[in-house]
């Protein structure tokens, strides 16, 4: 990776390799499993197109060791892809601090690969706080959180049952305070997870398909999918 000459700032991406039945699974109830991994893929391609534009970052993928090979074919060589280590989110989020901590950088954000179109001061804002605190944690409106930020690792901090689907956010914010960790919130945001969410983007990208223009046009290929979801007439 690019070492930044201005300051030390990390983006690493939280990813799986786009195929199914791994990659947004519970979207997969509502609509084909091609169309699910091929959307997946566009959000990870616009999610990398958004880390590259901040200035003065580098950026790196995370992901599961047996999906390297596949991530590498889909993004080239576009970003450095890194191994976690052990299995699951809380192994990945501790490898990605134990990681490029060690490798002296510090100010290191983790963020998910499907929220592309969180705009752009929103991360720049999480790097700055990392000035002043010791964690920095963006939170969604469904009780999870899109990015978590440190300049340190702080071992203890991600654990396997505190990453549940309602109750993520704060279970970490209980472990930051129990380890005596500063925290800053940025504002609360939305990651496609559910069939609600991917029609409350498809609303947004016919208004501003700049954001996340790969999504946007998957999101026009599959308008009829999406509308049906959106009536709620879709066989669940």
């Amino acid at each position: 990776m690019t070492r930044s000459t201005r300051c030390d700032c990390t983006l690493v991406i939280m990813a799986k390799a786009p195929r199914p039945g791994t990659a947004k699974t519970r979207l997969a109830q509502s609509l084909p499993a091609p169309a699910v991994v091929e959307l997946y893929g566009c959000l990870l391609d616009d999610t990398i197109a958004l880390a590259q534009s901040l200035d003065h970052t580098d950026i790196a993928i995370m992901c599961p060791a047996s999906d390297v090979h596949d991530l590498a074919r889909v993004v080239g060589d576009t970003v450095a892809i890194v191994a976690q280590s052990g299995d699951g989110l809380a192994a990945g989020l501790t490898s990605v601090f134990a990681n490029f901590a060690l490798a002296g950088h510090t100010r290191i954000i983790a963020f998910n690969s499907d929220s592309p179109h969180l705009p752009a001061p929103v991360l720049q804002g999480a790097f700055q706080a990392l000035a002043r605190c010791d964690v920095v944690v963006g939170p969604t409106h469904d009780g999870g959180y899109y990015l978590v930020g440190a300049k340190a690792s702080h071992p203890g901090l991600f654990t396997a049952d505190g990453l549940g689907t309602t109750n993520a956010f704060d279970a970490l914010q209980a472990r930051a305070r129990a380890l005596g960790l500063s925290v800053h919130l940025t504002d609360p945001f939305y990651d496609i997870d559910v069939a609600g969410d991917l029609t409350r983007l498809a609303a947004e990208l016919r208004l501003a398909p700049a954001r996340a223009p790969r999504t946007a046009v998957w999101l026009k290929q599959w308008g009829q999918a999406v509308a049906e979801l959106r009536t709620g007439t879709e066989d669940l």
